[in-house]
């Protein structure tokens, strides 16, 4: 039958007395080691790594609370919980300590041997328990990041789907505005929003008619009307998605205007969300290098100069910038051809 390794406890403290007294209140249920200075201790866990230290705050030569700079310091050490052994009766040093990582103190006047075994205890059942909870907290992490961006393709894919002509777009918004994003500096971090922002700009489409997104003509006022009621209609589905709270912006933002004559609010500039502005022109860009049921595909010369004509009026001038030297660097127009 094999039996648990016990946990390791390392004791650190200059007064011999003190060490083999607290080996004894330990040694039945942890496997304890024993240093008498700081130096020492720090020379230990260069091989070692105990699952808990007793650290003494006062020592010959490096003391207690630098001894604890230095752990703390120490990527390799720096997850080792560490309780205070003092003799102190002043607040100002546990708090000082504490500040500083450790996560308890026992007090030497007098030593209490339930006391230390207790304190021992409570520390490292916390500290595995939060191990854990972070074990869990990153595998559970992955698995909602797979998932959401499967759910985030699956829904756009929906949005396309009620118009053949529109298949891919929302793909493609989502590539050229991480695109963007990299050139503008984002962090990975950044660009994986900005990827989703683009993926559903379009998910409030989805509250409209087919008839009216596939119409191949003119558009009364009132299927205009409902057009136009899709950002805010994809506001409303997106922003219960606590997992990315920015997530809505690119949906409710995306035909703001830099120029302030856009919907649904009319912002002006800067006033408009940054992703959103991101998302602007790669939205434009698609719609005239893709087909659609109303206009073949612009040659790429004319998508030029439209996009530098709309800078600063529909575009924030920048981004539109970034678009243009994208636009420049595709030299046989196979960006658009992407997916």
């Amino acid at each position: 039958m094999a039996f648990a390794e016990k946990m390791s406890v390392l004791v650190v403290d200059d007064s011999s007395m003190i060490l083999s007294y607290i080996r004894r209140i330990l040694d039945k249920t942890y496997s304890v080691s024993t240093v008498n200075s700081g130096e020492e201790c720090l020379e230990f866990v260069k091989t070692k790594k105990p699952n808990l230290i007793l650290l003494d705050m006062h020592m010959a030569g490096i003391n207690g609370l630098e001894t604890l700079h230095q752990l703390k310091a120490n990527k390799a050490t720096a997850e080792i919980p560490v309780i205070i052994l003092t003799g102190d009766e002043h607040s100002e040093t546990e708090i000082k300590c504490l500040h500083d990582g450790a996560m308890d103190f026992i007090s030497k006047n007098p030593l209490v041997p339930g006391v230390v075994l207790q304190r021992v205890k409570n520390t490292i059942a916390l500290n595995v328990l939060q191990k854990n909870l972070q074990a869990e907290v990153n595998r559970q992490t992955l698995q909602v990041k797979v998932l959401t961006r499967e759910i985030a393709e699956a829904l756009s894919k929906t949005i396309d789907a009620k118009d053949h002509y529109t298949r891919g777009h929302s793909a493609r918004v989502a590539k050229y505005s991480t695109e963007i994003a990299r050139r503008m500096g984002k962090s990975p971090k950044e660009q994986e929003e900005i990827y989703y922002m683009g993926l559903l700009h379009d998910i409030g489409k989805i509250s409209v008619a087919g008839s009216i997104i596939r119409k191949n003509e003119r558009l009364t006022d009132d299927e205009y009307e409902e057009i136009k009621s899709h950002p805010m209609e994809g506001y409303n589905i997106l922003k219960t998605i606590t997992v990315l709270p920015n997530l809505p912006l690119g949906a409710k933002y995306h035909h703001e205007h830099f120029d302030g004559t856009g919907y649904p609010d009319g912002l002006k500039g800067y006033q408009i969300p940054e992703v959103a502005r991101i998302i602007t022109v790669a939205d434009v860009y698609d719609a005239m290098t893709s087909k659609r049921a109303y206009t073949d595909i612009r040659p790429q010369a004319e998508v030029r100069a439209e996009i530098e004509r709309c800078k600063g009026t529909y575009f924030d001038p920048d981004i539109a910038n970034i678009m243009l030297q994208m636009i420049d660097e595709d030299i046989d127009y196979k960006m658009k051809e992407q997916l």
